[in-house]
């Protein structure tokens, strides 16, 4: 695959491996380097170009590797390219290699859940036009030797036909374990526990992007102290019975009379707008000689009635004859 700008220059190895960054590599001494920007735009213009023509070679809807996608991802991908003699001069791209960590949920062979970390195979392409050459054979061993890693240890994300054969010819992996996702794994994978050497994929790019942009480490944030346990009460009857008791209005709400009691009929209450708070008492005080007056002037109780027919002292009509006279002349009797 060629471009038209110079690849050689700016691939000085045969395979190249670049991770999230897509930084240009180191270049040769003598060599003059041009705008970094520019060599990093070459860079995902190159990756662009692979992952089209992976996602076609294998009649995907849309490609799975692109320069977003690795910018987005923690993922390394190793370019393989050509180094014989070209009439342009420039050089071209034979295939790459995408490899990754994903922790994964994968079945063994009871059918038990097991939560892995493994590197995973998530795209493998190598140009129609140089293949059955030992490119992708060369390109994948270099990876497994960089990484660290067993053939047998990899989880290969939707493998098609053409790398499950290309498995089988050169690392004997045919038996599979079956999966309810779209990873596939082989027997012997389960051989060993699935923990990323010290000098695999993760720990390597952790070390390149510290020496290559050094970013202080931020200041651990101080957490509050916890709160001890007898601190917290439980929501009771007592909290419930607290939070009935009324709050005092305020000023000059506050300064309306309070019953003890509510009455039994309350008074109607008024409809203007102009009332104050301070209300006096409901009804008007009545004077003593009122309040005898009427007293007189109601009907006498049945009860009394009763007690008064059997008095000896005289008939109902004669006492109030009596009664109603004055008392001076009563006193003469």
């Amino acid at each position: 695959m060629e471009f038209p700008f110079d690849v050689d220059a700016l691939f000085p190895e045969r395979i190249t491996v670049l991770d999230q960054h897509l930084r240009p590599p180191a270049r040769r001494p003598g060599t003059t380097t041009p705008a970094r920007v520019d060599l990093q735009q070459q860079i995902m213009t190159i990756v662009d170009e692979l992952g089209k023509a992976s996602a076609k070679a294998q009649h995907l809807p849309a490609p799975i590797t692109s320069a977003l996608r690795m910018q987005s991802n923690r993922h390394v991908i190793y370019i393989l390219k050509d180094t014989s003699a070209r009439p342009a001069g420039k050089g071209a791209i034979i295939g790459f290699l995408k490899v990754g960590y994903k922790k994964l949920f994968v079945l063994d062979d009871r059918e038990a859940h097991n939560e892995v970390e493994p590197l995973c195979i998530l795209d493998f392409y190598i140009h129609e036009s140089v293949q059955r050459h030992g490119h992708g054979r060369e390109l994948f061993q270099h990876m497994l030797q960089k990484e660290r890693v067993e053939p047998h240890q990899l989880a290969i994300d939707r493998p098609s036909p053409k790398l499950l054969k290309f498995l089988n010819k050169h690392y004997n992996l045919e038996t599979t374990v079956p999966q309810v996702n779209n990873f596939v794994i082989f027997e012997g994978f389960f051989a060993h526990q699935h923990r990323p050497p010290t000098s695999s994929l993760r720990a390597t790019r952790h070390s390149r992007a510290a020496v290559a942009d050094p970013i202080p480490a931020a200041p651990a944030r101080k957490l509050p102290p916890k709160r001890a346990e007898g601190d917290i009460k439980p929501y009771s009857s007592s909290d419930r019975e607290f939070l009935k008791v009324a709050v005092e209005p305020p000023w000059p709400l506050n300064r309306a009379p309070r019953r003890a009691t509510p009455p039994a009929h309350p008074p109607p209450r008024s409809s203007s707008l102009g009332n104050s708070p301070d209300r006096g008492p409901l009804r008007p005080f009545v004077p003593e000689q009122e309040l005898l007056r009427s007293l007189r002037l109601c009907p006498p109780h049945p009860t009394a009635r009763l007690l008064l027919a059997t008095d000896p002292g005289g008939s109902p009509a004669q006492r109030r004859r009596t009664s109603s006279l004055p008392r001076s002349d009563e006193s003469r009797y």
